[in-house]
């Protein structure tokens, strides 16, 4: 006995035309944020280790911290360290068993972007 089961699913699924709700962009945010800070670990011990070769290493980095560039890569690094905090705080939260309907996760999702918009505005205050 066999059953014929029909493939409604889409063959190729644009992504362009997808619409995730806030819950699954902040986890997909959060998961790229973990990755940028996976890469900005090498960055910033590359920083440390110059800095600490000597005195020509240590103004080498200084120079170089005066650059835009340096700068606003800075200021990414502690954008995706916030927003990963934020919204870590978030999982555990959950995680114990708070916030799980999909209201409160859609709200608590909300503050987690506004409280991270915030958190990457000062920081760009402070390296600027």
């Amino acid at each position: 006995m066999s059953t014929i089961v029909k493939k409604q699913r889409p063959v190729n699924l644009d992504l362009q035309t997808v619409s995730f709700p806030l819950t699954a962009i902040a986890s997909i945010l959060h998961r790229i944020s973990g990755v940028i800070m996976f890469v900005a670990t090498g960055i910033l011990m590359w920083f440390l280790a110059e800095s600490l070769s000597g005195p020509v290493g240590f103004a080498n980095v200084q120079e170089l911290m005066g650059s835009f560039l340096a700068k606003f890569i800075f200021w990414g690094i502690l954008t995706a360290l916030a927003y990963h905090l934020v919204v870590g705080v978030r999982h555990i939260v959950m995680d114990m068993g708070y916030g799980e309907e999909l209201d409160q996760a859609t709200a608590s999702a909300k503050f987690t972007m506004i409280a991270s918009g915030v958190l990457s505005f000062l920081a760009g205050v402070w390296v600027w």
